[in-house]
């Protein structure tokens, strides 16, 4: 397979990210934080559905942009890589059969697997039984989640698959950040990624995220049900040890309210939780061996 981005595609990513950084950086995300983290932003939200964020599958016939799952891979990677709040995955596989789901007017979210409802304040439509939702503490302060009794149903691939996509983006912020603050960071005269140890880390979390990649945009090309188990159970690990390493890349800093790094860190939980948990992904790939 040739896996190089097309022109099209590389101009995709880049406008994504180019609209995040301007409409969702660092000081957005911080204000976030620090305010009402259960308050989506709807301006936000219509802006990216008037981008096409959420009608990009949809056929061209329908209102859509009329692209496939590989372009949505690359546009939830770069939501990833943001922290974009919102049940973002929700409302894009939503649109076409929620109204105003894929004009961004409307925010949906849906009952995960383990009986989890992220923003369901905020939500004006939920997909599955949410009857009897109660709050639990989320540990990622931007993803407010309900628990309902009992279980949902089983994941949508494409659920499973764009979560993957989002926990790439996580994996490969973190490679980013590690990398930076090594070349910046000073002790004994030099750059701490000088050190043996610390390039052994960033080299570690280059391999995962580059690894997750390549499972997450082969499953996007196929769209098979195991191989996308099997990006989620890469993605997630990628996501997780990768925030977990960039922490002890930026040492004392990195454990600090004030650095992002642990902000991804929750997330990279919270969405390894609520779509496909690792036990049942590597489930479902050992089963096809």
């Amino acid at each position: 397979m040739d896996f190089r981005l097309s022109e099209e595609q590389r101009d995709l990513r880049r406008g994504v990210r180019d609209l995040l950084a301007g409409r969702f950086g660092r000081e957005a995300l911080r204000a976030a934080v620090d305010g009402d983290g259960g308050v989506l932003d709807r301006g936000l939200w219509k802006e990216l559905g008037e981008a096409g964020f959420f009608a990009l599958r949809l056929p061209e016939a329908e209102g859509g942009v009329g692209l496939g799952l590989p372009e949505a891979v690359l546009v939830f990677e770069e939501a990833g890589r943001a922290l974009l709040p919102g049940p973002l995955v929700a409302t894009h596989v939503a649109a076409g059969a929620v109204p105003g789901a894929a004009e961004g007017t409307a925010v949906v979210t849906e009952v995960s697997p383990e009986g989890l409802v992220p923003w369901r304040d905020a939500a004006d439509a939920v997909r599955g039984d949410a009857a009897g939702a109660v709050p639990v503490r989320s540990v990622d302060p931007l993803t407010p989640l309900h628990r309902v009794p009992g279980a949902g149903g089983p994941a949508e691939p494409v659920t499973v698959l764009l979560t993957a996509a989002e926990q790439l983006g996580t994996a490969a912020w973190c490679t980013d950040a590690a990398v930076a603050y090594a070349r910046q960071r000073e002790q004994f005269g030099q750059a701490i990624g000088g050190f043996q140890a610390v390039k052994h880390l960033c080299a570690g979390m280059l391999v995962r995220a580059e690894l997750a990649r390549a499972a997450v945009w082969a499953a996007a090309v196929t769209g098979d049900a195991v191989e996308i188990a099997g990006a989620k159970l890469l993605a997630d690990e990628a996501a997780v040890a990768n925030a977990r390493d960039c922490l002890q890349v930026h040492g004392g800093m990195g454990f600090t309210w004030e650095a992002d790094v642990h902000l991804h860190l929750k997330r990279a939980w919270v969405r390894a939780a609520l779509v496909l948990p690792a036990g049942r992904a590597a489930e479902e790939v050992a089963a096809a061996l």
